[in-house]
């Protein structure tokens, strides 16, 4: 069988066991309601646009004053061609952000996961890790430990005991860096990290506390400032990584952000950055615009939560069990991966977009719907979607 036929006989099998992921095309921007190719208008339930600023005009514009004034990007990398200022003074507006002293931009958050731990981390090292973390730090691990031999431990989601048993087995091996590195929220179960024992247990343990905040960055805290606001600890992590293709904008990109050194040291030994070009100019100041933009507009954060409180009640009353949460992640779980994948298609037939996700994202048994909610949601667009999922769900048999 040639290398192609495999492929397409594999392609065929995910598709009569029901887990095959079909794209869908938008004419539109991204945004509570947009124009699906083939479908018409529907209403957007599966998109990481939490404050509705991927078509906000004022975040469009800055992206195409950016585009006008530097071009479509660096050419090469930063430190050989030179970097552009808009990039300067997107990670000062960052790094304030999130409370930290300096930050570093990158072409993704997953990227940045990558540059960070095999760049920190040698063979008298380790790095503790929550075991639901992202695949990003997931695969950024496993990268290290391939390339610097560092030592790594697991330790079960949330569980501080578990936690502080792998950090006393750092202590015992007299590991020179002990690096704790957990999301701020999980983004297939919607919980958010315990930060406050966290941070207590690294600094007992003499541990650096590294954290994934991309569903986190404009949705947590009063103002939007992430996982460490929520929790009044801003300044107190040391390390913060994050997106700029969620909530800030929504295009693409990421960034670390930490103590004054570490952005200058990323800059000298992070691989992604030396050998991959800059964050194009356009969305370095799109996402300029809206971090600007969220800072001036705090009410956004708070009609995010309202309108995630509001769903998730309302499913509840139709006798659905999403998982509890205080945050727009808001997962109702239905076990096989085929039935998550039939219910996406039956509600995207009604109208409403919203992803099943199922093995390998999630574990076997566990697949879900997963709704996410947006500041842009109005009333009407959630009473919509919610009447979708009332007549799929009775179809289906589960409520």
């Amino acid at each position: 069988m040639s290398f192609a036929a495999r492929l397409e006989a594999e392609l065929e099998q995910f598709k009569q066991e029901g887990v095959y992921k079909r794209l869908n095309h938008l004419e539109e921007p991204q945004a509570a309601r947009t124009k699906m190719e083939g479908r018409g208008e529907v209403v957007i339930l599966s998109s990481n646009n939490y404050l509705g600023l991927c078509d906000e005009p004022e975040v469009v514009a800055a992206g195409k004053r950016a585009l006008d004034q530097f071009g479509a990007g660096t050419g090469s990398v930063r430190f050989i061609c030179g970097t552009f200022t808009i990039h300067r003074e997107l990670e000062q507006a960052l790094a304030r952000f999130v409370g930290c002293e300096s930050s570093l931009t990158y072409v993704s958050c997953w990227n940045a996961n990558e540059g960070l731990v095999p760049t920190l981390l040698g063979e008298q090292d380790i790095v503790i890790s929550d075991q639901l973390n992202h695949a990003s730090i997931i695969d950024a691990i496993r990268l290290a430990k391939t390339i610097t031999k560092c030592q790594t431990a697991v330790y079960r989601h949330s569980d501080m005991a578990d936690l502080e048993e792998k950090l006393r087995g750092a202590q015992a091996m007299n590991a020179r860096l002990k690096l704790v590195f957990t999301d701020g929220v999980f983004s297939m179960e919607g919980d958010i990290a315990n930060l406050p024992d966290i941070v207590a247990l690294a600094r007992r343990y003499g541990a650096v506390v590294a954290m994934d905040d991309s569903h986190a960055s404009g949705v947590l805290g009063r103002s939007g400032r992430g996982t460490a606001e929520h929790y009044d600890m801003l300044g107190q992590v040391d390390i913060i990584t994050s997106t700029l293709g969620k909530a800030l904008g929504g295009a693409a990109g990421g960034f670390t952000a930490g103590p004054g050194p570490l952005a200058d040291y990323l800059t000298q030994r992070s691989r992604p950055q030396l050998f991959s070009n800059a964050l194009p100019p356009t969305v370095a100041g799109s996402a300029l615009a809206a971090v600007r933009h969220l800072e001036r507009h705090p009410e956004l954060v708070t009609r995010l939560h309202e309108n995630a409180r509001y769903f998730r009640e309302q499913l509840r009353a139709l006798g659905f069990k999403p998982l509890p949460g205080k945050t727009p992640i808001v997962p109702v779980i239905l076990g096989e991966t085929a039935k998550a994948i039939q219910m996406s298609e039956l509600l995207l037939a009604q109208g409403v977009f919203v992803t099943g996700f199922g093995y390998p994202v999630v574990p076997q048994g566990h697949a879900r719907i997963r709704c996410q909610l947006s500041a842009a949601h109005t009333r009407d667009d959630l009473d919509f979607a919610l009447s979708a999922f009332k007549l799929v769900g009775r179809n289906l048999g589960l409520i």
